[in-house]
């Protein structure tokens, strides 16, 4: 832009960046992660790649001012192909002692610390559970630290708008973003924009945050301490043609169910019940009722699952979604829709921790339970998400398998998949393969588990229907006749039938690539779910390094892959990074006899990609 451009022509003392790791923190009512969203679109519109992680407290409304409260949005961006949200920050704005408690352990050495010193009263102090100012001794020592009273210069910068103080507080995180920009070198004027119209019925509100934000960057431009603070460029990065828009994994959820129904010319029912973290889809697919979205809200999961039961036995495709405990509560409906092989689509969002745990941090740790996780030989397919773009394309798949298998098809989310968001190249809606359904008809012959002899999928007929008259429920049927049976060879030829039609669902799969490296070697980096980021950079470092890693991904969890077997044998090592004690490599371990070895982390954040490249240099060194 042309005033960015005039800027760095003037302020020579600005260096030049690859990318930088930015992480807003703060108490939970101080706009985190609006000022962090903010921050986000002005990125994209410079042209950076980027990446983002929003980190919200577990508790609806902490004391003001606790550790427990503290709200925190990360975002890496560069010049570069950005892939995680970063292993450690650069630059930590800290809006009270509680934020910088928090946060300070992942600031890397000679990090940027820029406080507002105005919160750092003595009441704040205790709540955030020091015994005195760390601002005033060596405990800071080996970072770059800004004081600044950005509370006192927000009032400043408001005295003469109108607010009252309470207001103009609550515009200081505008302040910190103005001062971010100045030092990003940012454009203002798209996030000027936004606050004009998000709160055009309270224009004295929106002057007072243009405001804000306007006297945090003259603060950057006028205070002459940019030898202090650093003043950065990060150069565009070479991002390929096309419309983009950075989404949440919850957003390309919501939106890759609508079109998997769309492709599959079905009307979507979508019944959930809230839950963290998977609530958002349910409140994305509820604006999107044009495209002839149903969605319900039921009083507790195991409504919602038998809700969604219900709208695909009358034609529909069923969707519900959950995190762990709710997917437990609808596991006996889940074992329904097996049994009565119906198609439904389960999201599991997954946190961490068993029962409530930590339901704002991530994991990964619901594997066993998507796999085995219902009582009986009950067997359905699992696919995983690896980023937040490719929940939608996993999405329509999950719809399609389902239809046409007629099966429940649990798709693995996670905490960070949902909330972290990238930069999507909208596809070209004419480019999807249609997979229209086609509801039973043929009343000649009919009988509700009569087989496709392909697929194994016994015939959708819609209930009343003339001469389509059937009954089905989770007692056992006769495999010819569909009427109740006890009969013990009957029941071991529909348990046999059901295993082998999910095991055929194997053979839609594409062969299963490497994602970087060679099909052979000494090591493979075998991943899922939201690992990719962090395995797919640190296997390219590596190999950068001239170290013969490969990285294999797997969007298929059950079935596994056909050939799966064949090209994990290639390798000497097989490393299985994990955010659990260890399931994946379970599976692999029982599947193929592999020497699967697992790197397990169980914090409730993120792989690092310096975790991931030591463990692999470890087990190459050994």
């Amino acid at each position: 832009m042309e005033g960015s451009a005039a800027l760095r022509r003037a302020s020579p003392q600005r260096k030049q960046l690859e990318s930088a790791v930015v992480r807003f923190a703060g108490d939970s009512g101080d706009g985190m992660q609006l000022t962090g969203g903010r921050f986000t679109l002005a990125t994209a519109l410079a042209g950076n790649d980027l990446a983002t992680f929003p980190d919200f407290p577990a508790e609806i409304r902490a004391p003001a001012g606790s550790t427990y409260g503290v709200s925190a949005f990360q975002i890496n961006f560069g010049g570069r192909e950005i892939k995680t949200s970063g292993d450690t920050v650069d630059v930590l704005i800290a809006m009270n002692p509680a934020a910088l408690k928090v946060n300070l352990a992942d600031v890397h050495a000679g990090g940027l610390l820029l406080v507002d010193i105005g919160a750092f009263g003595e009441k704040n102090l205790r709540k955030a559970g020091y015994d005195h100012d760390p601002l005033e001794d060596d405990g800071l020592k080996g970072f770059r630290v800004i004081k600044i009273d950005m509370s006192q210069l927000t009032l400043d910068a408001l005295k003469d708008t109108g607010l009252s103080k309470k207001e103009a507080q609550r515009c200081k995180n505008m302040w910190a973003l103005g001062l971010v920009y100045w030092i990003f070198d940012r454009d203002r004027q798209t996030t000027v924009d936004w606050l004009t119209g998000k709160f055009k019925s309270q224009p004295e509100i929106a002057a007072g945050m243009v405001a804000a934000l306007n006297a945090g960057h003259a603060f950057g431009e006028t205070a002459e301490i940019s030898a202090d603070i650093g003043a950065f460029t990060v150069p565009a990065a070479a991002i390929g043609a096309g419309v983009y828009h950075n989404v949440t994994g919850t957003e390309a959820m919501a939106w890759g169910l609508v079109a998997g129904a769309t492709l599959a010319e079905l009307k979507m029912v979508f019944c959930s019940y809230p839950i963290t973290p998977a609530s958002g889809i349910l409140h994305g697919l509820a604006r999107l009722k044009e495209y002839g979205i149903v969605t319900f809200q039921a009083e507790d999961e195991i409504a919602a699952v038998c809700a969604a039961i219900g709208a695909s036995y009358a034609g529909a495709i069923g969707v519900t979604s959950s995190s762990g405990p709710g997917i437990a509560l609808k596991a006996e409906g889940i074992g329904l829709a097996a049994a009565t092989e119906l198609p439904l689509v389960v999201i599991n969002s997954q946190r961490a921790g068993p029962s409530t745990g930590m339901p704002t941090k991530t994991e990964q740790s619901d594997l066993y339970q998507a796999v085995f996780g219902r009582n009986a030989d009950c067997p359905l397919v699992v696919l995983a998400a690896r980023s937040p773009a490719d929940c939608f394309d996993t999405a329509i798949e999950a719809v399609r398998l389902a239809t046409k298998y007629m099966t429940p098809v649990m798709l693995l989310s996670d905490g960070y998949i949902a909330n972290a968001s990238e930069p999507w190249a909208l596809p070209d809606a004419n480019g999807f393969a249609r997979f229209p359904v086609s509801h039973h008809h043929e009343t000649n012959g009919f009988q509700p588990f009569l087989r496709d002899p392909e697929t194994l999928a016994r015939p959708w007929a819609i209930p009343g229907t003339p001469g389509l008259e059937h009954r089905i429920g989770g007692l056992e049927r006769d495999y010819d006749t569909g009427n109740v049976s006890y009969d013990p060879d009957n029941h071991q030829r529909m348990t046999d039938a059901r295993v082998a039609k999910i095991a055929g669902v194997a053979r839609e799969f594409p062969p299963q690539p490497v994602e970087l490296g060679n099909d052979h070697g000494p090591i493979a980096v075998v991943g899922w779910g939201s690992t990719y980021g962090p395995i797919n950079r640190a296997v390219g470092n590596l190999r950068e390094e001239g170290l013969d890693v490969a990285h294999i991904h797997l969007r298929h969890i059950w079935p596994l892959p056909t050939d799966l077997g064949d090209l994990l044998r290639r390798y000497e090592k097989i490393l299985v990074p994990e955010m659990n004690t260890g399931q994946l490599i379970t599976l692999l371990r029982s599947e193929y006899l592999v020497p699967a070895e697992g790197l397990n982390k169980v914090t409730g954040k993120p792989f690092a990609i310096a975790e991931v490249e030591a463990a692999v240099r470890a087990r190459l060194e050994a």
